[in-house]
């Protein structure tokens, strides 16, 4: 009896870790902002390593988006 006992003690502890585990998971993707801090230290690493070419593009991308934007809100 106390094998059994001890053998579904074992199960609920494991059960129960994984649960936790699960929770924690859940919880790490629903944190919006530490998601935006993950992501955000992503495209810093990704600017450091490309080259100066690569930030011109983006930055030429940003400024064509901005201006179709405030073309955009101006017509309102």
């Amino acid at each position: 009896m106390t094998d059994q006992h001890d053998d579904i003690a074992d199960r609920v502890a494991k059960t129960r870790a994984q649960l936790f585990d699960t929770l924690d998971a859940i919880e790490d993707k629903l944190n919006l902002p530490k998601q935006l801090g993950i992501a955000a230290s992503k495209v810093k690493r990704g600017v450091v390593e490309k080259r100066p070419e690569y930030l011109a593009g983006v930055a030429a991308g940003v400024t064509v988006v901005g201006g179709i934007v405030v073309l955009v809100l101006r017509r309102r």
